[in-house]
């Protein structure tokens, strides 16, 4: 929820309001009334600036995140259309579509057993084709 600043200064004016009227009360004189008042005031300004600035941090940081998810790589095509590397674009797109289904699980965290349960496969055959994947794409870009 937004920092409302206007809604947080009425809350502080009641309390300060209620606060100088016990200290009139009890016989406390309006100079050290008025100094209290002043360093209050200062304290409620420098929460204020707190408060917005980790508002502002918190919207920044909900927009990085939502543009992260939104760029989430989670289909093969999203993956090849991902490549900046022409090279390596050119290698990606000879590999059969198994391949570079496992590719895409091993990026999104996958164990190898995983992806073989994933796409079928038995789990030696996965590390096979990564391997072989692995020596193309070290012999086309060094």
């Amino acid at each position: 929820m937004a920092y409302n600043k206007a809604r947080e200064e009425r809350k502080w004016r009641l309390w300060k309001e209620t606060e100088e009227k016990q200290m009139r009360q009890l016989g406390v004189d309006e100079k050290t009334i008025k100094k209290l008042r002043e360093h209050d005031w200062a304290i409620f300004n420098a929460d204020r600036r707190f408060y917005q600035r980790v508002q502002e941090t918190g919207t920044y940081l909900e927009e990085v995140a939502e543009l992260e998810q939104q760029s989430e790589i989670r289909t093969v095509e999203d993956f090849l259309n991902s490549i900046e590397n022409e090279q390596l674009f050119q290698v990606l797109i000879t590999v059969d579509r198994l391949t570079l289904q496992a590719i895409l699980l091993k990026i999104q965290g996958f164990s190898v057993s995983e992806i073989a349960a994933l796409i079928d496969l038995n789990e030696q055959t996965v590390y096979k084709r990564l391997n072989r994947l692995k020596k193309k794409i070290k012999n086309i870009l060094g």
